[in-house]
Formats: structure tokens, sequence, C-alpha cells
């Protein structure tokens, strides 16, 4: 043992302690009070910081996930769904998928908070984490008689009685990518269990980019890739509160998140929202065998993960809200500078609208085709989900790029809004930058920075960047693709029509039984 950092073996928290302490949410206001004082561990620029809530870079982050609270007090029938585990409604985002409807009634909810926050809201990967376990914990218990099922059950109906948060910590740092995690020269580079005990496990490792981490209530770790028989202490699915003894943060930046420093509502670009990714380190953290939903069972992490992206990769329809959100930008910036009824105007906003609405209708028809799995719920058509979030990582920045073009070069290049704001250059801001006469000039410079921030700034992230690399990078939608497709079939289809002799597997012509 390293005398000089010895390792910390935390005192046990029951399951029942922190059901205890967990607040019972019933709208936006309290989720938001229930983040105070909860004695985390999260540094932004090399500090800790005392209180997130507060801080102008994170409490857009925070207002966006408010949203989910408020949305289910102002839709509650696309927002909300009726529970079988507590018998009442419960906020959709918590809710077992148990139709097709239900998955196409999530994408049509995932579409309206996109439109509503401009930003990622940071839920969908909970929810998904839901579904992912619901099926998964089921079969090992089918398969080996383990506990996990009901142990899932119990939580999530904790989960939904307390309307918590939580989030997906699947991602993980894993440092030499030629190397499976037993083989690594630092075990941490992929979370593990590092000690058994009759009441529970510890964990060490990190947790990646992960979307909203600091703002939920509860994470749940998850395998990040197929494991072998040698991986075993890697293939653990726990959930943690997310204010557990030995978690640390570290708070990711994002282009432009410096702004929201400098006060005042303009050049921040979305006034109210913005996404939030952390770096999440987890030292020999506690957790009760209640909320252990695998600890050994390798052979089930591929098809976890297999399954999370069927239902992720779906849950991208998001994107096509802050697409609707960036084609009306783009439609009032040429408003406001008179071209609208230009006919290369309306061509470019037509192309933005078809790139967005082919994303949602492939989401919407992986959701349509879904079938059941053994637990009961329904999972997304796996192909047309890695379909839709190919199309992810590419329309958007085509999206992105006629809104550019359409907004100008005066996006980029106009003074701030303390200038907009003084006595002395206030009044020429004023007087050049107006376009049409109508329109005040104020309008036009917050819709400029608007589609600054979803195309340049902080919500590029959300919009851009996380639509590359989120849920995977396009190289592995690629391989799903390609491993859901029955080019066979394919293959007969067009030797039927061309009047070819057909072949079987091995590609061997096979004879007529009538010669």
């Amino acid at each position: 043992m390293d005398q000089a950092n010895p390792v910390i073996w935390r005192e046990p928290e029951t399951a029942e302690a922190r059901w205890a302490r967990m607040p019972t949410i019933r709208n936006g206001a309290e989720y938001i009070a229930s983040l105070r004082g909860r004695g985390t561990k999260l540094y932004l620029f090399g500090k800790l910081v005392e209180e997130p809530v507060d801080h102008p870079i994170i409490r857009p982050s925070i207002n966006a996930l408010r949203m989910s609270y408020d949305l289910a007090e102002a839709e509650p029938e696309l927002a909300t769904a009726h529970s079988p585990l507590i018998g009442k409604k419960v906020n959709r985002f918590l809710h077992i998928v148990e139709s097709p409807d239900d998955l196409v009634t999530k994408n049509k909810m995932q579409r309206r908070m996109g439109q509503l926050t401009g930003t990622c809201f940071q839920r969908c990967t909970g929810l998904d984490t839901i579904s992912v376990l619901h099926s998964i914990t089921f079969e090992i218990d089918a398969d080996k008689g383990t506990p996990y099922h009901q142990r899932f059950l119990a939580w999530l109906e904790q989960l939904q009685r307390k309307n918590l948060l939580v989030a997906a910590g699947m991602t993980d740092p894993k440092g030499d990518r030629s190397k499976r995690p037993h083989e690594q020269a630092d075990p941490d580079m992929f979370l593990h269990v590092t000690k058994r005990t009759p009441e529970g496990v510890y964990i060490t490792g990190a947790k990646a980019h992960m979307t909203g981490g600091w703002n939920q209530h509860w994470i749940c770790v998850m395998p990040t890739m197929n494991m072998t028989a040698a991986d075993r202490d890697y293939a653990v699915v726990a959930a943690v509160p997310g204010d557990a003894d030995g978690i640390t943060y570290v708070y990711g930046r994002q282009s432009c998140d410096g702004r929201a420093m400098e006060g005042g509502s303009i050049d921040v670009g979305n006034a109210e929202y913005g996404g939030q990714e952390v770096l999440v380190h987890f030292d020999n953290v506690f957790v009760p065998n209640e909320h252990v939903f695998m600890d050994g069972e390798y052979e089930y992490a591929q098809e976890m993960v297999a399954r999370f992206t069927a239902y992720h990769r779906a849950s991208y329809v998001c994107k096509t809200g802050l697409g609707d959100v960036l084609v009306g930008a783009a439609a009032a910036v040429a408003e406001c500078n008179g071209v609208e009824n230009v006919s290369h105007i309306k061509d470019k906003l037509v192309e933005m609208i078809h790139l967005n609405e082919t994303i949602y209708s492939c989401g919407i028809a992986s959701s349509h085709q879904a079938k059941q799995l053994p637990s009961g719920i329904f999972m997304n058509d796996a192909t047309l989900s890695n379909v839709c979030k190919h199309n992810v990582t590419r329309f958007p920045y085509e999206i992105a790029r006629l809104a550019q073009d359409l907004a100008g070069g005066l996006m980029v290049t106009m003074p701030s809004e303390a200038d907009f704001r003084s006595e002395e250059v206030g009044p020429l801001i004023e007087k050049y930058l107006r376009g049409r006469g109508d329109i005040p000039t104020e309008e036009r410079i917050r819709i400029m920075r608007l589609i600054e921030n979803m195309t340049l700034g902080r919500n590029a992230v959300g919009y851009l960047t996380e639509s590359m690399h989120g849920a995977g990078s396009p190289q592995a939608q690629r391989i799903h693709i390609l491993r859901g497709t029955d080019l066979q079939a394919k293959k007969s289809l067009a030797r039927s029509l061309a009047g070819v002799t057909p072949r079987d597997p091995a590609g061997v012509a096979q004879r007529d039984p009538a010669e």
C-alpha cells in the first residue's frame, strides 16, 4: 500500500439511510431546492464550488433539467404516464416502456423539450438506463438465479415515488484503447469493484463526459463495452447517490461559457438554458447490495451496451427540437434583414426543415417498430435507431451551416452587450446594426447571438459536437447498421429478380430440385 495515499474504506451507508435523506419533488422549484446544500465536491476553474446551484455557468444546465418537471405540469399528456409499479402517474422520464406508443410519445416529449430549452436537457440517459436495466436484470436472474431484477424494481419504485433524477455513467476514460480493462497499466481507467463485503461493494474509477452528472440525484454506473471472464470486476452496474461520500466532480468547459460571468442576457445567446458534462471520480464509493444490479456477470455487458444504444440513439430525436429553434432563428433573422421573401432564402429554410424532419422520421419509425423483450418492455428497432443517430452525426452540421449563411457575418463581429448599453457608443450600434426599420435593433442582435450560441457557442456542444460523439461516434453506428442488416436476404432478392441461380450461405449455387 502507498503510505502517502492510503486506501480509504468508507463507512457503509444503508439503502434505507440513503432513501431517508432523499427529497420528494413535486415541481421545478422543488427540484432546484433539492440540489442546495448537498456538500458535494465539484471543481470548476481549479476551485471548489461552494454552492453550484448559484454559479452562473452551472445554473443554466440546472434550469434545463427543471423544464422536465415544468413540462410534466404544463403538458401532462405528453410528459407523464401511468406507472404499474406505484399505480399512479409519474414523470415520463421515469416510466417503464410498456408499448411502442410509449416510445413514440417519449420521442415527441424529447422534441418538445428541445424546443423549450434549445439545448441538451440532460435526462435521456437516465430514462434509457431504466429501460435497459429492466430487461437485462430480468434475463440475468432467469439464467443465473440472481436477485437483481427485484432490486432494480424496488429502486425504481422509490425513484418514481420521490420523482427523482438519474444519470447514466457509462463512458470510462479507457486509457490505452488497444488493451482490455483488466490489461490496463492503471486499473482505474475502467470503473471496477475494489472490495466486496456482506453489506455491498466498493467501486473505484471514473466516468467521463457525464451529461448533467452533477445535476442528478442518482448516478447509475454501467459497463462501457463487452467484457471477458478476466474483466469480471469491471462488469458492475450500481446506483449511487450523486452526493455519496467519495465522489468528486470536475466540470467541463464549453465554448463561450465565460460570457455567463459577464452579466447581461444578450451575449450568452440562450438567456436561460445550457448543457453540462462532468468528469466524475469514484474513490472507493460504497454501494449497498440493494443497489447493485450486476456484479461479475461479464457475458451480459455487450448486450447491455447494445440495448442502451438502441434506446439512446433513437433518443437523439431531441436534436430536432433544437433544429426547430434554429430554423425559427434563421427565418427570424431573414426577416430582420428584410430578405424573408427572397427565393434562395426560402429554399435554404426548406433544406433545413427537410434535414430536421428526416432525423425525426427515422427516430419515430424505430419506435413504431419496437419489439417486446422477455421482461415485457419494448425496445426500439436497433437498425433504425442507429440510422437515426447516424443522421444526427451529419444533418445538424448542415442545418447550422445554413443558419450561419442566413445570419450573415455580423453574427460573429457584433460589439458586446456592454457596448450596446453604453451611453457613448450605444446609439451608434442602435443606428448601424438595425436591419428592417420596423424591427428593433436589439431583436436582431438577440436572434444573431442565439444562432451563434447554437452553432459556435455554448449550446453548440449539445447540438453539434454531442451530435457527433454522443451515444457512440459515427463508426459505432455503422458497425451496428451492418450487423443488423441481412445482406444475404437482400442478395437473394436481387438474384431472384435478375434470374440468377440462388446460392446457399456459403456462396455455392443451389440446384433446382426438379433437375
